[in-house]
């Protein structure tokens, strides 16, 4: 009898590898986020709500098969720790930024209605 895929998984080892670039990086990306989905099934019934949902919508019941399908659609992507750092850091500045100018926006408007409301009288 013969079979559509050769291997347990669904997704093919090829496409994980190319999604990755090596091993090395396949695994190790595999195996933490396997494990995230594990503490979120774990946390589940606690109402904690610290860990991340699978992104994929799955059959499988095994947190590192979950993991490679997510790996597969694109949904988990290898970073360097110090450049998402970086940009996360980056992403922070910015939206004080502009959390500053919304409030100097918000503050000479306030101005102007106060100078056109001593107008009037």
């Amino acid at each position: 009898m013969a079979y559509d895929n050769d291997s347990m998984m669904a997704t093919k080892v090829e496409d994980l590898l190319d999604a990755t670039g090596s091993k090395f990086s396949l695994v190790t990306l595999a195996s933490k986020r396997a494990r995230q989905i594990n503490a979120y099934f774990g946390q589940l019934g606690g109402g904690i709500g610290s860990s991340v949902p699978p992104q994929v919508t799955s059959v499988a019941h095994k947190p590192l098969t979950i993991a490679f399908e997510e790996i597969a659609a694109g949904k988990i992507i290898m970073g360097d720790p110090e450049a998402v750092a970086a940009a996360e850091a980056a992403a922070e500045e910015a939206r004080l930024a502009a959390e500053a100018d919304m409030a100097a926006l918000a503050s000479a408007e306030d101005d102007a209605d106060d100078k056109d409301d001593k107008k009037s009288d």
